[in-house]
């Protein structure tokens, strides 16, 4: 997909503020007309811009809505789990929280970094690259994430649990849906948690939990001044759908579908539903690769999504470390933002195929990538957590975790680790009941 060119507007934005500026101080007048010229103008492309018809076609082969989604889907096993194994499930649980975490806390420290600049640092405090620890300092570390954690507190000698991150932080408000709710949770009730939990969000989040607050209901949260409605922000709430539905991926793809509507649709409605479906797969696979495959079962066949994934999968073998992936990816995507859902997920899917069941080599590689790397590599942790178990993860990842994850949400700042095993493995156990 090629995208148009976009000139520097921020730039231009920027030029006019400094000249007014300047204007200003040397005395002159007719200032402030102008800028509401100006402002006048790119409301009015604002508006230009969101009235251009969109393709029929595309639009036909991806819908928002469940049952035409599921009409458009490729054959696949739906459910392989026909009952709940719990055996199965303990080990593998454990593995798919810790390889989240531990993924996560790897990359929140450089999320966003280009890969020159995380080489450049590893050199710099003499770390070997792409990373096999946590890092050993990062950049001002006395800031302040999420209003709550230093960002020292992500390195291997500060960390004291695994610290505040948002890729966590819905992890566990899945968790506490299914508890409030049960597994037939509706739009409305996702909504529901959103405003009892969720002090702060980000980008598409942020828009539909404002739109909650106007009084807009949840069906249309998401559809409502949302420009960022195919970004990455569902996709990284896929984890506990597939957790809770382990070894049935149309019912984690389900689940997903109701968490994701409330604030995204199209690619990015997709990208949770594929990755919760791929977590389920992974609890009966040996490689996630397989999973990755089944999850495909589960989105529209034609979507935008499912034809960027078959193309990674497709290139997979000729993409053998960190920068051959960022490279196609840049080269492939050009022009689409950093924060995207299709972009990210080819870099998830890179970082298990040169990791498969290494579990420092997939999120080692996966961070090195860059983008959005604490959500690709909480991603690819996760499914490569599933399939190995915790026994498949190195201890230096969980050490450091002290039986403890934290969180912003409301009066649920703080959880222990093994709570959250039997917690989960509870609403798996009500899922497969029905009840």
């Amino acid at each position: 997909m090629k995208y148009p060119s976009i000139p520097d507007l921020k730039s231009l934005s920027e030029q006019l503020a400094l000249y007014a500026q300047l204007k200003h101080e040397k005395g002159a007048s007719g200032i402030e007309p102008i800028f509401r010229q100006a402002q006048k103008a790119l409301e009015t492309c604002i508006r230009q811009v969101r009235a251009l018809p969109e393709s029929s076609i595309r639009s036909a082969r991806e819908p928002d809505s469940l049952h035409k989604i599921r009409l458009l889907r490729p054959s696949g096993p739906r459910q392989i789990w026909k009952t709940f194994d719990k055996a199965a499930y303990a080990d593998r649980i454990q593995g798919a929280l810790l390889g989240r975490f531990a993924g996560c806390t790897l990359g929140a420290p450089v999320e966003f970094w280009t890969v020159d600049q995380m080489e450049k640092w590893a050199a710099e405090i003499g770390e070997v690259f792409p990373p096999v620890d946590y890092w050993r300092a990062i950049p001002h570390p006395h800031q302040i994430r999420y209003n709550t954690a230093r960002c020292d507190a992500y390195t291997r000698s500060k960390m004291k649990g695994v610290p505040v991150d948002d890729d966590i932080t819905y992890t566990l408000l899945g968790l506490l849906i299914l508890e409030d709710y049960g597994p037939d949770f509706t739009v409305d009730e996702v909504g529901k948690a959103w405003i009892k939990y969720l002090p702060m969000a980000c980008t598409a989040e942020d828009i539909a939990l404002k739109n909650l607050k106007k009084g807009i209901p949840a069906a249309k949260a998401g559809a409502i001044d949302n420009p960022y409605c195919e970004w990455i922000g569902a996709d990284i709430r896929a984890d506990p759908w597939g957790y809770l539905a382990a070894g049935w991926p149309e019912r984690a793809a389900e689940m997903a579908w109701r968490d994701a509507y409330l604030s995204h649709r199209r690619q990015g409605i997709y990208g949770e539903m594929f990755f919760a479906a791929a977590i389920a797969a992974a609890f009966t696979v040996k490689h996630p690769v397989d999973a990755l495959k089944i999850a495909l079962t589960e989105i529209p066949k034609e979507c935008a999504l499912a034809q960027a994934v078959r193309w990674a999968l497709h290139i997979a073998p000729r993409i053998r470390n960190y920068r051959q992936a960022r490279a196609a990816v840049d080269r492939h995507f050009a022009g689409m933002s950093p924060i995207h859902t299709i972009n990210n997920a080819c870099l998830s899917i890179w970082g298990l195929t040169i990791g498969g069941t290494d579990f420092t080599k997939v999120i080692s590689e996966t961070v090195a990538m860059g983008l959005d790397n604490d959500c690709t590599a909480a991603t690819a942790g996760s499914i490569c957590g599933v399939v190995v178990g915790k026994k498949g993860i190195p201890a230096r990842w969980t050490r450091s975790f002290n039986n403890t994850v934290y969180s912003y949400m409301i009066r649920r700042e703080k959880f222990a680790i093994d709570n959250l095993f039997a917690r989960f493995t509870k609403q798996a156990q009500r899922v497969f009941q029905g009840r």
